[in-house]
């Protein structure tokens, strides 16, 4: 699996192509970016590798994670892909293919499989491939994400980590929406947010 980060926007917001290096198709989860020299880097990667882009992926639809969509989609003809329950924070354009727990999504000889993951928003999602995951704002190196914002819910975000995330081996990479690369390992060892859910919730 190739992987290539790209740190983009106001918010810092990490946006990654994923992609198949036999087969040359790849998918850009995040285009959070707002500058024309924000999308020409990751273009000119693209091009570089002779990639084909299949897919433009968010996260989840604020706009941090989906601001590059259009430029995104004039520019490669990919269609949007994003979670069923997120898919009214998109406007333009608007959500080609709405996905839910469990979806595929093949990207030549790989694939990426869908995890509803809500809390910081409602149709969050990570992305599981072949020991990896795209956590978008669920889950950060250090912390977690947020869940005071409209559609959030403390107690969903705490399911999501408890019941999704944290059941997966501690091998596995985790790519964030934003902030460095972790496993899930060093997340169950050291995020202080994990230690205890109790505060979050009751607290």
């Amino acid at each position: 699996m190739f992987v290539r980060m790209f740190t983009v926007g106001m918010l810092a917001t990490n946006c990654f192509l994923v992609g198949d290096l036999e087969t040359g198709d790849v998918v850009v989860i995040d285009p959070g970016f707002d500058r024309e020299s924000e999308a020409k880097a990751i273009f000119n990667e693209v091009q570089r590798n002779g990639f084909r882009i299949k897919y433009i992926i968010n996260t989840h639809g604020h706009p941090d994670h989906s601001s590059g969509n259009r430029i995104m989609k004039e520019r490669s003809g990919a269609p949007i892909l994003i979670y069923e329950d997120d898919a009214s924070f998109l406007s333009n354009p608007l959500a080609d293919r709405k996905l839910r727990d469990g979806d595929s999504i093949e990207v030549g000889n790989m694939k990426l499989t869908v995890v509803h993951t809500p809390g910081h928003s409602p149709g969050s999602m990570a992305l599981l491939g072949e020991d990896c995951v795209f956590s978008g704002d669920t889950l950060f190196a250090g912390s977690i994400g947020r869940y005071d914002l409209p559609g959030g819910s403390v107690e969903e975000l705490v399911g999501s980590l408890k019941n999704k995330l944290l059941t997966l081996p501690d091998h596995v990479k985790v790519f964030p929406g934003h902030g460095p690369v972790t496993t899930i390992g060093e997340e169950r060892r050291s995020n202080p947010f994990l230690k205890s859910f109790d505060w979050m919730v009751f607290g």
